[in-house]
């Protein structure tokens, strides 16, 4: 059974730095600077499938231990780096040998991504998280203020933060080539797994654990339950107590350049329209509108977001022969049109003929580039003493924050109305339940 809910107030206490001390007794230490010439040692927390990517993404520093509860997901990584110490439990690892580490890479499903940085962060622990940082709006607020209060340095991996084309955008929004933004689009082919799902039938059949998996830990903080291979070794996004669903999955990449281009605050209000969700499972279709008020001089904008096959009208300035990619983001500007690809590794102006007439008049190069778009690079230059992360917790909690809301409109199938200052979906009382969850005890949550 769950345990029962917390208040904000009990939450914060919960989370604080005194319970890491006494659940990780051995290695509560100050942590000191890490000079810019010398490695980091770096823990990574799930190192199968896209954990993969952290683990490689780490080989340059010192990797001093790995921890993924599915032995058979992480062999790869395993068989590749077999001297790096490992373990099922990231609790156990944090107490044994954090002592000896001073940066954590967290690539789990993302009701663990919480927990986990939470405990990293309270021993002062430089963090990278997968996207989304959190699985509640509550627990981005958390993230952020630990970040702070414990001045470490915090990444979350939605890589195109760290590309060329979130730049231009900004660059060409600032310098007036867009005009006035009033609209923008965001869609996805997303979701590749199941969702609108209902429940699980187990009368005929009693999956079995399997013996490479550690089932109780994988759960985590989640309520008990019995193993189902429905749910591992991806599909897990689909469903509300361990992933966020599709805009969980790409809203942090396809939302992040326009936010931060057009310094978005928090929405005002979302509206959601979405087919089969479920109370275990996200919908199978949704569209997503966002309200963000005018800011200043600037006119108040709306975007929408669409999953599964959805999609907006094909724009009026698209040549005859362009379709609509896959994965991508349009905004509209009263005086130019842009389309971005998923990550904002690329963007254009449309048509492609308006592209060649402003290419000579475009402005110039004025942000600060992350050498090669790399986002894990950028990250452990501010591990060493660098310049904050483009997106550190205290963005990526902003941003990820607006990502949620849509769930939370979904789950409420109402429009919301939202005050961020005080983190409460004004006009629908019963939505604001969306905001944080329950957390089986034993996580130091």
């Amino acid at each position: 059974m769950p345990s029962s809910p917390l208040s904000r107030r009990t939450f914060l206490k919960s989370a604080s730095v005194a319970s890491a001390v006494v659940a990780f007794p051995h290695v509560m230490r100050s942590q000191g600077g890490v000079s810019p010439n010398s490695k980091l040692n770096v823990a990574c927390i799930g190192v199968g499938g896209r954990g993969a990517a952290a683990v490689t993404a780490m080989k340059k520093e010192n990797l001093v231990a790995f921890a993924d509860v599915d032995d058979a997901r992480a062999a790869n990584t395993f068989k590749a780096n077999p001297s790096v110490p490992r373990f099922r439990d990231f609790r156990q690892l944090l107490d044994k040998l954090g002592a000896q580490i001073d940066a954590v890479t967290v690539s789990t499903p993302d009701h663990m991504h919480f927990p986990i940085a939470m405990a990293a962060m309270a021993l002062g622990k430089h963090v990278f998280v997968e996207k989304p940082m959190a699985h509640t709006i509550a627990e981005t607020r958390l993230l952020a203020a630990r970040a702070r209060e414990k001045k470490v340095a915090t990444q979350m991996g939605n890589q195109g933060h760290a590309a060329e084309g979130t730049r231009l955008l900004k660059e060409w929004y600032q310098a007036g080539v867009l005009g006035d933004v009033l609209a923008v689009h965001s869609w996805t082919d997303r979701p590749i797994w199941p969702q609108g799902v209902k429940g699980f039938d187990h009368s005929k059949l009693m999956p079995v654990v399997p013996s490479t998996l550690d089932w109780d830990t994988w759960l985590g903080v989640a309520a008990a339950r019995d193993y189902d291979p429905a749910y591992l070794p991806f599909n897990w996004r689909g469903y509300w107590d361990f992933g966020t669903g599709a805009l969980g999955d790409m809203g942090c990449h396809m939302m992040d350049g326009g936010f931060w281009a057009f310094d978005l605050p928090a929405p005002t209000a979302v509206e959601a329209v979405s087919t089969n969700a479920t109370a275990i499972s996200a919908p199978t279709a949704s569209v997503v509108t966002y309200t963000f008020p005018a800011r200043g001089a600037k006119p108040a904008l709306t975007w929408k977001w669409y999953d599964g096959d959805m999609a907006p009208p094909i724009p009026d300035v698209f040549e005859a022969d362009r379709k609509l990619p896959e994965n991508s983001t349009l905004v509209v500007g009263t005086k130019s049109t842009v389309l971005c690809q998923a990550n904002y590794f690329t963007i254009r102006l449309v048509p492609e003929t308006r592209m060649q007439e402003m290419a000579s008049s475009l402005p110039p190069k004025t942000l600060p580039r992350v050498p090669g778009g790399d986002h894990f690079a950028e990250w452990v230059t501010a591990c060493k003493g660098g310049i904050p992360a483009g997106a550190n917790f205290d963005y990526s909690a902003r941003l990820t924050e607006m990502v949620l809301l849509s769930n939370v409109a979904i789950r409420a199938r109402r429009r919301i109305e939202w005050d961020s200052a005080a983190m409460k979906v004004t006009n629908v009382a019963a939505a604001n339940e969306f905001l944080t969850k329950h957390y089986r005890p034993g996580f130091g949550v």
